[in-house]
């Protein structure tokens, strides 16, 4: 069953551009294992805040993703730019009027 992720991650002062940067690297791993959509990007009238939309085959993709070289690299070069302050929702996907 398709698994879908929401979440926020803070950032510290001046550095949500940096971080969205890092996350939004090409990255055809993510797709070969099962990633569908990964979407990333701030708002206005929050800028301490990345947010992070992820649509995967299966929630056992999204975990297996975990494991990827480029998604440690990128997971350790951000790091030091969170504040730790994390947020968000996980669930499985009961369907969409806009795909199969």
């Amino acid at each position: 069953m398709t698994y879908a992720s929401i979440g926020t991650m803070g950032v510290k002062p001046g550095m949500r551009d940096a971080v969205i940067d890092i996350l939004i690297r090409k990255n055809a791993s993510l797709g070969d294992i099962g990633c569908l959509v990964y979407e990333v990007g701030g708002r206005d009238d929050d800028p301490d805040t990345v947010y992070v939309a992820e649509i995967w085959e299966s929630a056992e993709a999204h975990d297996k993703s975990l494991d990827l070289d480029e998604v440690k690299a990128a997971i350790s070069e951000a790091m030091p730019m969170l504040t730790g302050d994390y947020g968000g929702y996980d669930f499985m996907v009961a369907g969409s009027p806009i795909r199969d």
